[in-house]
């Protein structure tokens, strides 16, 4: 190379050679071979002998085993149900699934509304008002000191004293509560809805393409293009325009008193609210210190040079300091949406229809104890990784990346 001159150290220097592997015990990577066959093969001999044994056992005490019972008719009551069951006639794999489903609706509910709430606190904390830092901080450090199963107990005694149907309250039109739940007005699904949901999706998307169009627009040019037009027509005019060609009908199912009960409309069981509101306030606590904690890690420069530009306390947040945030924010929010779901677990001290509750039943019925517990371990096996793949997800997008 012309031009280049080669440190003369570096010219006599020379590679040394890699060692090569020795079946002996003087050798490290030897050593650590030896160790690793060892433990895996004491883990497999450990799992053999308890396989071994409870087959034993079982056989021994005329236990069968398998899954053969899922397809046997199931006769357990269950009060909330997303799929149509019929006690005696449905069997226990449906009667599961619905208990699965239970806890999706409980678990998907419920990180989304502790989501809210425990960043609207987190922010309350932080206000330069002094009744809402104080009111938040009073929420904070009273809910979380208090077990979330003695807050399930309170909330499930205190929707059980509310009046019966007759003398329901009635804050709103079409909505009453009375201790059979809370009545809301729904739309009566026709098939023709599910093409206004698809729209809504493909506005949804197209939101979220011409929101991500805009960005780069304003990454070369300096200016951004409105986004709400585009999400106002997209979200809000092409459902409109399906729903108008397939000429769906615009009134919704009101519930209303017939004799002893309501008729019509939606109903929230009250082990449901009981269950939500204990899990979301709980939650929540702990969701407001994450959030506290990570705009507190944001640098004081970024705010006053957030001030310096005019920018007012709600845009500050939204544009500057919680982009920031999310960052230090994400990684222990995915352990407060793994103990959320976790805590499901626990409607069956109050009568909630979820997969614990359900899988003890069945087990108790039919003898499957080991069987239960293992479609018990790995349904929530499967939700927390889930969630832990997801957040790892969203947390690697976020992340700040050196050039």
């Amino acid at each position: 190379m012309s031009g280049a001159t080669l440190d003369p150290r570096l010219a006599n220097a020379r590679v040394a050679p890699r060692k090569k592997f020795q079946f002996s015990w003087a050798d490290p990577r030897f050593r650590s071979l030896v160790w690793q066959v060892v433990i895996v093969g004491g883990i497999a001999l450990l799992v053999w002998y308890l396989a071994h044994n409870t087959a034993r056992n079982l056989a021994a005490r005329h236990i069968a085993t398998g899954f053969d019972f899922l397809g046997k008719s199931a006769a357990i009551p269950i009060g909330e149900s997303l799929l149509p069951f019929t006690s005696s006639v449905s069997t226990y794999g449906l009667a599961l699934v619905i208990g699965i489903l239970n806890t999706l609706k409980l678990a998907v509910v419920g990180v989304v509304l502790a989501t809210i709430l425990g960043t609207l606190v987190g922010i309350g904390r932080l206000s330069p008002n002094w009744l809402v830092s104080r009111l938040t901080g009073i929420y904070v450090e009273t809910l979380r000191n208090i077990p979330v199963l003695l807050q399930l107990f309170f909330w499930a005694a205190l929707l059980q004293t509310l009046p019966g149907p007759r003398q329901a309250f009635h804050p709103i039109a079409g909505v009453f509560l009375s201790n059979r739940g809370i009545k809301l007005p729904t739309i009566d699904w026709l098939p023709g809805h599910l093409w206004v949901l698809v729209a809504f999706l493909i506005g949804l998307a197209g939101t979220i393409a011409w929101s991500r169009a805009a960005r780069r627009r304003q990454d070369m040019t300096g200016v951004k293009p409105l986004v709400w037009p585009a999400g106002v027509l997209l979200l809000i005019g092409l459902p409109a325009v399906v729903w108008l060609a397939l000429g769906l009908p615009l009134a919704l199912d009101v519930p209303a008193l017939r004799g002893f009960n309501f008729a019509g409309g939606m109903t929230v069981t009250p082990e449901y609210g009981a269950m939500l509101l204990g899990l979301v306030l709980y939650t929540a606590t702990y969701i407001a210190e994450i959030v506290r904690t990570g705009i507190l890690a944001v640098p004081q420069g970024q705010w006053e040079a957030a001030g310096a530009l005019g920018l007012g306390r709600g845009q500050l947040l939204r544009r500057i300091v919680l982009p920031q945030a999310l960052r230090v924010i994400v990684p222990p929010m995915t352990s407060q949406y793994l103990n959320l779901i976790k805590n499901s677990s626990l409607g069956v001290a109050i009568g909630y229809a979820e997969t614990v509750s359900i899988a003890n039943t069945t087990l108790n019925q039919t003898g499957q104890a080991i069987e239960g517990i293992a479609i018990i371990m790995v349904v929530y096996l499967a939700f927390s990784l889930s969630i832990s793949l997801f957040m790892n997800w969203y947390n690697a997008r976020i992340a700040l990346v050196e050039r």
